[in-house]
Formats: structure tokens, C-alpha cells, sequence
């Protein structure tokens, strides 16, 4: 079995970030950046899958600049044999991103795209679902479990009302919540074989794919910091400071 494995290179998820003076976007310049925390988790179950004798190949694709090839890095150190670079210096919206997998899934034919849940730059929470669409494929998102069984997958998910288990059939698309695993780190031997693991590649023009942006950023601005706690003596003056301060009673 083939699995292929989206990943996006994102700001660090421990880096304070910072709006730009005028509000068009988040500042970039020199911030660490490293791979979005849920695709770190898909490269992982990935691998396990693969050490548990399910799956043959990892093939890990990411959208973004030249820098981009440092995440694919990252996940070629961690267990995955090759990678894909789809280049663009453009900002790629999670429907051309669907569309751009819908092309490599098509020249790739995997059993199964593993995918984090959503990228916390954006939280758009959307590429998984638009590309089971486009592919027409049976999905299940924000997976705490997957078990590969004779026709698929058993894929366990956390809902409101506790756990349900999801039987689809293969080839299928899975989306991965942070409970699923712990991401391994990748060990120095690994890291200097990564750099010989083949990387392909590719543009949007290769997939047909128009990457021109549909939405409009208006503004971005910091939320407004919050005022600090006071202390009350008795419940009568707790009321009535949520009453007549705060409003909400």
C-alpha cells in the first residue's frame, strides 16, 4: 500500500506572532518556521502504518516556496521515502491546494491520503473534506485511531458524545486530530539520509491548476488585550460587578 502525505510548512507553533504595521498580513521576516504540528502527526502514523508491515511507500507533498523543502526534509528524516515540491511563491487557498492533491493523488494512485486536520495558520479545516470531494472518495476526519482491515480502514474519531469508529473502504482520505500519536523526532543518521531521499518537482501549471487567490484579506489586527481580574469579598458583589460591569447577567 502507497500512502501519501500532504504537509505545509507553517510559522512555528511556539513563535509569539506579530502583525505587520499595516495590517496586511502576518511578518514573516525572520521567524522560525517549521512543519504544521497535525501533518507532523499524519507523517507519523504514516510510518507506523509502514513498521507494522501495512503500508510499502510514504510519498510526502508539500505546496509553498523553495523553502518548502525543508519540511519534506523533516518528514524524509522522520521515515518517509520521497517526497514532492509543488513551487509557488503564491498564497494557495485550501481549494487549489485540493485540487493541486487531486492531480498528484491521480499520478500517484495511493491507497490512502493521510492528512493533518488543519493548518494553524489559517485553522481552515478544509482540504481534507474538498479533496474527498473532488476525488469522490470516502473520508473520515480528525481520526484519534486508524486500524487497516481487509477492505480498509476503522478509523475512531472524538465527537461531542465520545468516541465513533468509522468503517470505509480503500482508497480513502483520513484527517488526523492531535490524539492520534506522539510525532518521533528525527535522529541525526536519519537526517543525513534524507538528504539523498529523491524529491520531484512540480508546479501548479503540471496539475492545470489556477492558483489565482478567490478571497480577499481586508485587514488583519491583534485581538484586543484582555484587562486584568479583580478580586471580590462576597457573592453579593460578584453579582453585582457581572450585572452592572460586565452585563452578562
Amino acid at each position: 500500500m502507497k500512502i501519501l502525505v500532504p504537509v505545509k510548512r507553517v510559522v512555528d507553533y511556539n513563535v509569539k506572532v506579530r502583525v505587520k504595521p499595516d495590517q496586511t498580513g502576518v511578518d514573516l521576516a525572520n521567524v522560525k518556521m517549521s512543519m504544521n504540528p497535525f501533518c507532523e502527526i499524519a507523517v507519523e502514523e504514516a510510518i507506523r502504518l509502514k513498521e507494522k508491515g501495512v503500508a510499502e511507500e510514504i510519498v510526502v507533498v508539500s505546496i509553498g516556496p523553495a523553502q518548502a523543502q525543508e519540511t519534506i526534509r523533516t518528514a524524509l528524516a522522520m521515515g518517509a521515502d520521497r517526497g514532492i515540491h509543488v513551487t509557488t511563491d503564491a498564497t494557495v487557498e485550501p481549494l487549489a491546494v485540493a485540487k493541486i492533491l487531486k492531480g498528484v493523488v491521480e499520478a500517484e494512485s495511493p491507497e490512502l491520503v493521510l492528512l493533518g486536520k488543519q493548518a494553524i495558520d489559517d485553522d481552515s479545516n478544509a482540504t481534507g473534506q474538498m479533496l474527498a470531494a473532488l476525488m469522490g472518495w470516502p473520508q473520515a476526519t480528525f481520526a484519534s485511531e486508524v486500524e487497516k482491515t481487509d477492505t480498509g480502514f476503522n478509523v475512531t474519531r472524538e465527537i461531542d458524545g465520545g468516541l465513533q469508529t468509522l468503517a470505509i473502504p480503500a482508497p480513502a482520505i483520513i484527517t488526523t486530530d492531535l490524539r492520534l500519536n506522539e510525532p518521533r523526532y528525527a535522529s541525526l543518521p536519519n537526517i543525513m539520509k534524507a538528504k539523498r531521499k529523491p524529491i520531484d518537482a512540480k508546479t501548479p501549471d503540471d496539475f492545470g491548476v489556477d492558483i489565482t487567490p478567490r478571497l480577499e484579506v481586508v485587514k488583519v489586527s491583534e485581538p484586543p488585550k484582555r484587562e486584568a481580574g479583580v478580586k471580590v469579598e462576597t457573592v453579593a458583589e460578584l453579582v453585582d460587578k457581572l450585572k452592572n460591569e460586565a452585563g452578562v447577567i
